[in-house]
């Protein structure tokens, strides 16, 4: 398939700036993959669709605050440093930029951002990638990741025009699901921001079953996909963790017939990266990923899809058409007449926007 065959036009005034003032009430667009068919709810609604003894996959990755600003110790010059993966205790491949400015053997100054962040953080360029990343290694303390909190600033999506200090404590809160455990992402699985812990305590009560697993969501899920064939797109490479519960919970569902939903595609694409290489099993362990599903895919695993709308030509929006229906070309189509209702109805879009429920 072409990238052009997943364009669409979004108003830009429906690019969600905040999120919503409660979490479970934004928006439900519910579309059921059979008949077509197209419900419009709150989130919070989203209960009702469940049944006894689904099981519910989150994805628990923690966004941290990757974003620090810094200066060249020799020139004064101004950068922004986007942490990307750690290595290892104060080592970390990064994205900087102006990237002219953070040469190999430069010394990199770390600037406080909050109240009580610690003074003398530096770091030296010691590596350059193909992709023009920098691996630094840090000094000034102990392990970054312990000031991180104090140092950095939520790393907001690009298609987020207002400055992040300018709601520094809400992004902090609001930018992360609540049942946000493993740290690693630099993005927020946005499916996830609809649910209050209330919310998932009345999902149990109906008899459905609850885990989770980690895909620690890099910067890569923002590239655009720049080729025209989209067999030619170098998926992004994500870190992801089953553990040994979690794989158990969905291999029993499987086995007994019971309904798996991923929430968000980060979810699925760990399910449908691990079952598609363990022989339609969820093997335990950890692991790294270039899936990328796109029309005509078979899902393995995932029964029902919770998910936010997503970019033109974006992998996301390929993989929701590529769930919605088998073959190289329904299942767009679905996804953006959804997507054009959605539209007309005003749903707000994109990382604080309103959530799809595909059955």
């Amino acid at each position: 398939m072409d990238t052009h065959d997943f364009d669409f036009t979004l108003p830009p005034e429906l690019i969600a700036q905040t999120p919503a003032l409660q979490r479970d009430q934004s928006r439900l667009l519910v579309l059921d993959r059979a008949s077509g068919s197209l419900s419009h709810r709150k989130f919070s609604d989203l209960p009702e669709y469940l049944r006894p003894g689904d099981l519910l996959v989150l994805n628990d990755s923690k966004v941290i605050p990757a974003r620090l600003r810094a200066t060249n110790s020799a020139s004064g010059g101004e950068l922004e440093v986007l942490l990307l993966e750690e290595n290892g205790p104060n080592d970390w491949w990064a994205m900087v930029r102006p990237g002219k400015r953070a040469r190999l053997s430069n010394q990199i100054a770390f600037k406080s951002r909050h109240p009580g962040a610690p003074d003398g953080i530096h770091a030296t360029v010691i590596e350059q990638n193909s992709e023009g990343h920098r691996r630094l290694l840090f000094s000034g303390t102990a392990n970054l990741f312990e000031v991180l909190p104090m140092l950095g600033e939520v790393p907001l999506p690009p298609y987020i025009q207002r400055p992040p200090a300018a709601n520094l404590a809400e992004d902090l809160a609001r930018y992360q699901t609540v049942y946000a455990e493993a740290s690693g992402s630099v993005a927020a699985p946005t499916a996830g921001l609809h649910f209050t812990t209330e919310l998932l305590e009345r999902i149990r009560e109906r008899g459905v079953h609850v885990c989770a697993v980690t895909l620690h969501v890099g910067a890569g899920t923002f590239a655009p996909v720049k080729v025209a064939k989209l067999s030619e797109h170098p998926m992004h490479e994500e870190r992801y963790v089953v553990s040994e519960e979690a794989a158990q919970a969905i291999n029993s569902a499987n086995r007994e017939g019971r309904r798996v939903m991923a929430v968000g595609t980060t979810a699925a694409r760990v399910l449908e990266s691990v079952s598609s290489s363990n022989p339609g099993q969820i093997a335990p362990g950890a692991g790294r990923t270039r899936l990328f599903v796109y029309p005509p895919y078979q899902f393995l695993t995932v029964d029902v899809l919770l998910t936010n709308f997503h970019l033109p030509q974006s992998t996301l929006l390929m993989l929701v058409s590529a769930f919605a229906a088998p073959g190289e070309t329904r299942g767009r189509e679905l996804v953006l007449s959804a997507y054009a209702e959605a539209i007309r109805e005003r749903y707000r879009f994109f990382s604080y926007g309103d959530a799809m429920l595909l059955l």
